[in-house]
């Protein structure tokens, strides 16, 4: 119910304020269930790929999204509960990938759609990061359902990292691939360098779809660089600017001394001249 209401309000109000484009929605099956792996820019992801879409998308989302405080916390729970998506401990607690899966499966043999985000997290640079290796390539294999490669196409731009309000003005995109057929690996869900070849195959398709860099390293290394790097950039800034400040102190001090120094030679030549007048 929640969800068609979403659809009813938040669909007409993403066509009106950003005019979001789609292309290949031929390749979206009109019934039975399909596995639909798409890159993941931004929080507003979330939002275009369901709107847009004729059929009901469920995705797994991490389990913050559930559990945040405050009001803002309230109402992102309320939305995503309310679409319908399942949420995931990504914190490492034994048990939640296997859940996961269990969820997916669950999703598949309804007949549905199910989303997933192979990089697992956003990217924080716009690029497109290395598959992880399990719940795509697992239920693929398990339930035999075909995957659909997704391009999200300028959704950073309408919401970057940490920005709550939407930038205006920018028209996003989605573009749809043609299904993936990994029937010929059924039953080799266990084989971890088969689950390497079906996600690697994925993530290829959806970077010709994206026109994405592509990163062979996964986003969350690349999150960690990236904040590394902030720090040494920020440290050899912090260095400079008291490095500048020493430099400042010191000139000034310098600058005084000449001063003194010349006050005192002024000092010196006006006795002297006071001495010969008299």
């Amino acid at each position: 119910m929640f969800y068609r209401l979403m659809k009813m309000i938040v669909a007409p109000m993403l066509r009106i304020f950003f005019r979001p484009w789609m292309e290949g929605a031929e390749n979206i099956p009109d019934e039975g269930p399909a596995i639909i792996a798409s890159n993941h820019l931004s929080f507003s992801d979330s939002f275009f790929l369901p709107a847009l879409m004729k059929r009901r998308v469920t995705f797994i989302a991490k389990a913050e999204y559930f559990n945040t405080p405050g009001l803002k916390g309230k109402l992102t729970a309320a939305f995503f509960k309310g679409v319908g998506q399942l949420p995931v401990d990504r914190s490492g607690v034994r048990g939640a990938g296997e859940a996961a899966i269990r969820s997916a499966v669950a999703v598949i043999d309804r007949g549905e759609l199910f989303g997933v985000y192979p990089e697992g997290t956003r990217s924080p640079d716009g690029k497109l990061y290395r598959g992880k290796v399990g719940g795509l390539a697992r239920v693929a294999l398990q339930t035999g359902a075909p995957v659909i490669p997704v391009a999200m196409i300028d959704t950073e731009k309408v919401q970057p990292p940490g920005q709550v309000v939407p930038n205006f003005g920018i028209r996003p995109g989605i573009r749809i691939g043609r299904p993936l057929d990994f029937s010929r690996y059924q039953g080799m869900e266990n084989d971890r360098f088969i689950l390497r070849s079906v996600t690697d195959e994925v993530m290829y398709e959806i970077m010709r779809l994206s026109g994405q860099e592509y990163v062979d390293i996964y986003a969350t290394a690349a999150k960690r660089q990236i904040a590394d790097e902030k720090k040494r950039a920020d440290a050899e800034r912090r260095a400079e600017q008291r490095a500048e400040r020493a430099a400042e102190k010191a000139a000034e001090k310098e600058r005084q001394e000449l001063e003194k120094l010349e006050q005192e030679k002024q000092e010196l030549e006006q006795g002297k001249q006071e001495s010969g007048d008299s």
